[in-house]
Order: structure tokens, then sequence, then C-alpha cells
């Protein structure tokens, strides 16, 4: 008689990846079939975004190994195209369209989304679950992650005790924030007329949250429920400023950081039916292959667009940037 295998064999899990290559931070997500986060990775960019985007792979490889199956790889963000060209992803959509997946499935009621990043910053407005209205800020760097935290490296503040110092301070000083150099030579202004850090730190917050609803929000009409996400979010100085600005509280997903990520990943889900559609994933051992990008002027007309060519292993997988398609059209899978 045939005896009964080992019945405890351990269910491998379908998860989809979500990855999030933004300036400043590269996010890493496995999502199981629920849509639960199983792992969420915030990596610094550091200027090699390709580099980043392989330690979080190799990290989740030894965080998970064989317990998982990857059915599906959604990419977004300012790396997007060339992130998906690497991984080979299923599906690659923009910023806006990723964290709004993420809040709807997160906060379904949501109405209004507060997202700021290392270097953008973002307002979606939702109803009934859809995108109704949006607006980005990619040149501004006021209010901007990177700007928060040159001026704790200013004032000589840890970033991570820049929001308690705000919600510390006894006095209420306003600070100019219609640009980094306004807010930068108020606050040295400021210094000297003897205000606290704590007061001054206060001001900025208030002040860059006035930036951010008068630059994004003008002419909206913001409705609760608010919800707060992007690194910035774990701010508490900057959360009790929207709070003040909008006079309603502000909800912080679990995965505020990250939330750009488990948007793509839900795509990603949806894009391949949980598997039932095979997914183009290149498989973990992309992280070991040579991708090399390049980039040209093409001559072929007027219009001389810069084309961006993506190799892999020497031979080219992808080109874009060509307004006619010349060059996109070229590459056959």
């Amino acid at each position: 008689m045939q005896k009964i295998k080992d019945q405890n064999v351990k269910k491998v899990e379908l998860v989809t990846l979500g990855i999030d290559v933004g300036s400043v931070s590269i996010n890493v997500v496995a999502v199981d079939e629920q849509n639960r986060v199983l792992s969420a990775q915030y990596l610094r960019g550091n200027g090699q975004p390709l580099e980043a985007v392989r330690a979080g792979l190799i990290n989740l490889r030894e965080q998970m190994g064989d317990d998982i199956e990857i059915v599906g790889v959604g990419v977004t963000g300012s790396g997007r195209q060339l992130t998906g060209v690497m991984l080979g992803a299923d599906i690659v959509r923009n910023e806006i369209t990723a964290h709004s997946k993420a809040t709807i499935a997160m906060v379904p009621e949501a109405r209004t989304i507060f997202e700021i990043g290392g270097q953008d910053s973002k307002i979606i407005l939702l109803r009934n679950g859809m995108v109704t209205d949006f607006a980005m800020n990619t040149v501004c760097a006021a209010g901007t992650g990177s700007f928060l935290e040159h001026q704790a490296e200013r004032l000589g503040v840890p970033i991570e005790k820049f929001g308690d110092m705000a919600l510390a301070a006894e006095r209420d000083v306003r600070i100019a924030g219609r640009c980094t150099v306004f807010a930068e030579s108020d606050m040295i202004s400021k210094q000297q007329y003897g205000f606290s850090k704590t007061e001054i730190i206060k001001g900025l917050c208030e002040a860059l949250v006035r930036n951010y609803i008068n630059n994004l929000g003008r002419g909206k009409k913001l409705e609760p429920p608010f919800v707060f996400q992007g690194g910035v979010a774990a701010n508490k100085g900057i959360r009790a400023a929207f709070e003040k600005e909008v006079g309603h509280s502000i909800i912080i997903p679990e995965y505020y950081n990250v939330m750009g990520a488990i948007g793509s990943a839900i795509l990603a889900r949806e894009q391949t039916q949980g598997g039932r559609i095979k997914t183009s994933f290149r498989g973990l051992e992309c992280i070991d292959h040579s991708f090399s990008p390049t980039s040209f002027n093409c001559e072929s007309c007027e219009n001389s667009c810069e084309v961006i060519k993506v190799d892999l292993d020497n031979k080219t997988v992808a080109m874009w940037g060509d307004r006619c398609g010349k060059w996109t059209n070229s590459i056959v899978s």
C-alpha cells in the first residue's frame, strides 16, 4: 500500500509585488490574495534606484524564500518605465492611479488624499471609489520631505523629533512658505528675533501646509474623510497643521509611506487575475542580470526626440521617448 505523503506541506502563498520608484525612496511591497501586506520595505534610493530595487528583491527573497509564488508585479513612480523593463512588470501606472487604488482599498470612505513625498506632492479627490480630480507639484520643493530634512539639519534637530518639537511650541510664529528660499530666509530672520526652535518649526509646518493647500487645493472642494500619506505623514507637526487648516481630523493609514507600492500590487493582481493569467515577471533571478540604460537624440524629423534605450545582457529590450513610436515599436518581444 502506498504511503500517504507528508500532510503538513506548507501552502505556497500567491503574492503580487508592488514597487514605487521615487526620486528619494524605493518602496517594495508584497500582498496576498486579500491584499494584506506581507512585506513592506521603505528604502533610500541614494541616486541608484535600480540598485535599491535589487536590494529590496534580495531582502524579499531572503525573508520569504520558497514560501511565495509571485503571480504579478506592478510598478509606479518617476522611475517606473526603466524598473518595469528590468522586472518584466505586468502593469506600469502613474502615481495618481497607484496611490488612489491603495487608499480606496484601505480607506474606502476617503474623499481627499494628501500625499507628500521626498521631492513632490499631490492631492487627489475621490468620490464613490473613483478619482474625480487631482493636482501634482513637481516644481517647487517647499513642503516636500527633502526640504524638511534640510531645514532639520540646518536647525540641528533630528528629523525624527521635528514633529514633537512643533507640537511643543507655546507661541505661534508665521513663516513665509511660498518657496524654499523665502521660507529659509524668514526662518533665519525669526531666529534673529529671538523665537525658539520649537516655535520656528511649528511655524514652518503651518507655512508648508498653507502653501500646499493654496497651490494644489486651489479651486477644489476638499471634503472629509481626509487621508494623509507619503513619508512626510510621519511628521506630527505637519499632521497637526493639516488638521488646523482643514478643520477636521486626518486619517493616516498603517502603511502610509508605501501606499504607491501597495496600489501597484493591487493593480497587478487585477491585471493577472490573481495568477490566472501568466505573469510577465522575469523572476527574482532578474536581479542578477545586467541592465544598461543609454540615450540618444533621434534626428529623423524636426522633433529631435531623446530616446531611452535599455539593454538586458547586451540585448535591447525596450526603447521609449520617441513621439512617433519609430523606436518604441521596433522592439519585438
